[in-house]
């Protein structure tokens, strides 16, 4: 008898599907990405097409998973005053939840904070690193196969 081993999860999907093993769409299911930092030019709180793409796939799962929730943390650099790093930071959160919405994404599963310069990821000074955002799942599902 010969064994193959598979090390390619959409491969050991596709055949688990080919061969009738029902169980194999959840394999297919979308995956939590990893990335969950978000960084934004001086002044700016507009995505780039990567950080599009990326929050595409974040959606993807949302929308796969409606009882999961989002945090979505916006920050700043410490230029400015305050109150206008606390906008900024605002603005930089209302655009990802906005992209997460349009690409289906239930508003009741985001939550948004606009922490300003207050939570510096760096030191103070290194502003290209605080000019972010942040998301923080809140909820962790169980897969179907642990549930029932």
């Amino acid at each position: 008898m010969t064994v193959l081993v598979l090390d390619n999860p959409d491969l050991i999907a596709k055949a688990a599907l080919a061969s009738g093993f029902a169980s194999a769409a959840l394999a297919t299911e979308a995956k939590r990405p990893h990335r969950l930092k978000f960084h934004f030019g001086f002044n700016k709180h507009a995505l780039d097409a990567a950080d599009n793409a990326m929050l595409q796939q974040h959606a993807v799962y949302l929308t796969q998973h409606p009882n999961a929730r989002l945090r979505i943390h916006g920050h700043s650099d410490n230029f400015g005053t305050e109150d206008y790093n606390q906008f900024l930071s605002r603005l930089r959160a209302n655009a990802v939840a906005r992209l997460l919405v349009q690409e289906g994404v239930q508003e009741r599963q985001l939550i948004l904070t606009g922490w300003g310069s207050s939570r510096p990821l760096a030191t103070p000074e290194d502003h290209a690193a605080n000019r972010r955002v942040e998301l923080e799942y809140l909820t962790q599902e169980l897969p179907q196969a642990m549930q029932g």
